[in-house]
């Protein structure tokens, strides 16, 4: 009897009827009402917490907000997480490349390098032979072969021995040379005054590595031609080339000028490197 009582007290408050009502707070005019019960409130906040869950539950599920969740992981992300460390990982390797190719390109622009003392004879003294039975006077033909050899190699940068390709560099410039080629003073091109302006031309065929703006030494284009062999050009007034660029020999690559503080008036400095270290252009190249 007390529990049949209790719940027709619950479903009398259940259902008992209730007016809301949304006033003017000015003049107290009604503007809207609504007649409720507890249990058609319950209903609707029941049915707006499901909906409000399936709705968090679906854009979570099927948009890119769920991987924002802490903890959240899918095969997607660990995939992008992965390629992106290979890519990271072959960059820095790049870099460590690039760093070491800038290296001894700087000791180019710079003229850092050290001097190497080698001594032909040194070397032919520590096989020991027995010259006794040999004539060792130079017979005429001897001498006018050895003449003629010596010309042909004149301005041919690799022996004959070690290659079956003669190697001819172009002249950049043609003009009067104000200051040669010297490792003890560390200057280790060749200066040849030209009007400014001149077409300064390439001496091989190659591919430009370096074309850019020094304090030192201006406008400075430099040609890697393969074979460990490179040439720089500096003090320029305008360069026409940029890096990676293709250039044939004697294609023109800057103007002459003198630019950089380490210029005294127009001319073309002109270095060769071969195998990371300097030779004296004028041994391959005639200026005049």
């Amino acid at each position: 009897m007390a529990k049949s009582k209790e719940k027709k007290k619950l479903k009398k408050r259940l259902l008992h009827k209730y007016r809301l009502l949304i006033l003017n707070e000015d003049t107290f005019e009604e503007r809207v009402s609504f007649k409720l019960t507890r249990l058609n409130v319950f209903i609707v906040v029941g049915f707006s917490v499901i909906i409000l869950i399936a709705l968090t539950t679906l854009l979570i599920a099927y948009t890119p907000l769920r991987e924002y969740i802490p903890g959240y992981s899918s095969v997607k992300l660990k995939r992008q997480a992965t390629e992106l460390m290979f890519e990271t990982d072959s960059l820095k390797r790049q870099l460590d490349i690039n760093q070491q190719y800038y290296a001894s390109i700087r000791k180019v622009l710079t003229g850092d390098v050290d001097e190497v003392n080698f001594n032909r004879d040194s070397i032919l003294l520590l096989e020991p032979r027995d010259t006794s039975g040999l004539n060792m006077k130079i017979s005429r033909e001897d001498s006018l072969l050895r003449e003629q050899v010596a010309n042909e190699d004149r301005y041919n940068l690799f022996e004959p021995a070690s290659s079956t390709v003669s190697f001819s560099l172009f002249p950049p410039v043609k003009g009067n040379i104000t200051e040669e080629f010297d490792t003890e003073e560390k200057h280790y091109g060749t200066d040849v005054v030209v009007p400014k302006n001149e077409a300064i031309k390439a001496a091989a065929d190659g591919t430009v590595i370096f074309s850019e703006w020094t304090a030192e030494t201006g406008y400075v284009i430099i040609l890697d031609h393969g074979n460990d062999l490179i040439s720089v050009y500096k003090h320029n007034a305008s360069l026409t080339k940029d890096q990676g660029d293709l250039v044939k020999a004697g294609e023109v690559i800057a103007t002459a000028g003198s630019t950089g503080k380490f210029s005294t008036g127009p001319h073309l400095h002109f270095e060769l490197w071969n195998s990371g270290y300097p030779v004296d252009p004028t041994n391959y190249i005639s200026f005049e």
